[in-house]
């Protein structure tokens, strides 16, 4: 599916953005990400093998939920629920994060904050389905 206009413009503003992925057992984890889109995939990057990448290369099935700060026509939150696909990549996670960090910190910083950080991951999520409250659903609310 390719991304919305819409919410291209919502991810590239450097909005919040929790990822949800399942653990062995089934029980969601959810964390706070980074996000961009390279080749209309939303992209985060991770220095270690954390527990979001573990699980991702265990079950790819993955949830966003970005917060945007705009109101609709009732007055509510805006936000995006973006159901989609992941995979992991190796390599690239300081460069990626460096590129993130000028949206979510400001020009200028250097980030990660440490010489010679580790290659770490990508992960690549391809969208499936987008729902939530906003312009990008197609449904006026």
């Amino acid at each position: 599916m390719l991304i919305p206009p819409e919410l291209r413009s919502l991810i590239e503003s450097g909005c919040h953005a929790h990822i949800v992925t399942l653990n062995a057992d089934g029980s969601p984890h959810v964390t706070l990400v980074w996000i961009g889109i390279e080749d209309d995939e939303i992209v985060a990057a991770h220095l270690p093998r954390n527990q979001k990448v573990r699980n991702i290369e265990r079950d790819p099935r993955v949830v966003l939920s970005l917060e945007a700060s705009t109101k609709s026509n009732f007055g509510l939150t805006e936000y995006a629920v973006i159901y989609g696909t992941a995979r992991i990549t190796e390599g690239g996670a300081p460069e990626l994060l460096q590129k993130l960090a000028e949206t979510y910190i400001g020009l200028g910083v250097k980030f990660p904050p440490m010489d010679n950080p580790p290659p770490g991951y990508i992960t690549r999520i391809r969208v499936d389905r987008i729902d939530g409250v906003g312009p990008w659903t197609g449904r006026p609310v």
